[in-house]
């Protein structure tokens, strides 16, 4: 069963920053454009940023100049660099495929800003 892990979250202050990680087992790597997606409390989850199996990325408009998605292939891990980091960035990160599957939801890894 393929699964994602993430981690790197944590608190952290206004302006600061936070990598994160998202390791999978199997080949979901190779095969699927990935992203990063999050939910804050009382909100829908969303798509932060994404990239496909060739490179190309997108970002949300809130996230954009701030935040960097890369992928390793050969580690099956994608990462999530954030930088600049804003109280409204709070919330649940979690990785998955693009477009998302049920069965590949983690338990997501908590980023705090605090202001």
């Amino acid at each position: 069963q393929v699964q994602l892990v993430e981690s790197g979250g944590g608190l952290v202050q206004a302006g600061g920053s936070l990598r994160l990680s998202c390791a999978a087992s199997g080949s979901i790597f190779s095969l699927n454009a990935m992203g990063w997606y999050r939910q804050a409390p009382g909100k829908e989850r969303e798509l932060v940023a994404g990239i496909t199996i060739t490179g190309s990325i997108n970002y949300a408009d809130s996230v954009k100049g701030r935040f960097t998605i890369s992928r390793d292939n050969t580690k099956n891990t994608v990462y999530l660099q954030m930088n600049s980091l804003k109280p409204e960035d709070t919330a649940v990160y979690y990785c998955n495929t693009i477009p998302w599957r049920r069965q590949y939801w983690g338990q997501g890894t908590q980023v705090t800003v605090s202001s």
